[in-house]
């Protein structure tokens, strides 16, 4: 661990910090002065923002669905969730290019039914981004936010409906609060795990989706400016370790209750 990860962080660490006289602020400086590096960063936070949200609102739903699956048909759909693990990542981006193309199933279908009557654009734009990072990343929310779910006790909803609420009361004021932490902590993930997408945003972007890790891939391997790169990196996993702290105490809150 030392040699093969600690070091070369420590060295990416030190790269951001050094000039060539010596300890220097001016590749973090250049990051901010420069509005093509800003715009990068903020658009990677925005996606991963984006991302997390919709997988929230459909992990959500998804995890609540299987909580109240009989134990036979929860295995089969906990099976179809974990499917997608094992299939490349890299095959199911490029698949997402054969349903939402242009010549795709979903525009062939929309346009058979006559509800376009031109090819919609799902693909080479921030839509066909999130979509390809919401398809691979939704079960890390959906796989911890189901065990956490199973783990609140049915009879605190029983209880609440014997003291005279409805189910629906009894869900918002009971069991969601419950799974909140659960929640929050899994679209932590999702957002930390999307700063880091490289293939997704380089495929179904097209080259018009900029992120971190496509820029880095352009600093390091075609200009190289590996200062910039680590300075980059620097700033990337600063924000990560913050939010990775955010997500601990969450998951030793949800352990706690």
């Amino acid at each position: 661990m030392a040699l093969g990860f600690n070091l070369p962080l420590v060295l990416m660490l030190g790269r951001s910090v050094m000039g060539e006289a010596g300890f220097t602020l001016t590749h973090f400086i250049e990051i901010v002065q420069v509005p093509a590096y800003l715009k990068v960063l903020l658009n990677t936070f925005r996606i991963a923002l984006i991302t997390a949200v919709c997988c929230m609102l459909l992990g959500y739903p998804l995890a609540y669905w299987l909580r109240r699956l009989p134990a036979r048909w929860q295995l089969l759909a906990l099976a179809a969730v974990v499917i997608p693990f094992w299939v490349s990542i890299l095959v199911r981006t490029y698949a997402w290019i054969v349903v939402l193309g242009n010549a795709g199933i979903v525009n062939r279908t929309l346009t058979s039914l006559g509800w376009i009557d031109t090819p919609v654009a799902f693909l080479y734009n921030e839509l066909g981004v999130v979509i390809g990072t919401i398809n691979v990343l939704l079960p890390f929310l959906v796989l911890p936010l189901f065990a956490a779910m199973l783990k609140i006790d049915e009879r605190l909803m029983r209880a609440a409906e014997t003291l005279g609420a409805s189910g629906w009361t009894a869900f918002w004021r009971v069991f969601f609060p419950l799974s909140l932490p659960a929640l929050a902590a899994g679209a932590i993930l999702v957002f930390i795990l999307t700063l880091g997408f490289f293939i997704t945003p380089a495929i179904l972007g097209g080259g018009r989706v900029p992120m971190v890790a496509n820029m880095l891939d352009l600093l390091v391997n075609h200009l190289p400016n590996w200062e910039l790169a680590s300075t980059i990196s620097t700033v990337l996993l600063g924000v990560t370790l913050v939010l990775f702290a955010m997500y601990l105490r969450l998951t030793a809150t949800r352990g706690q209750a």
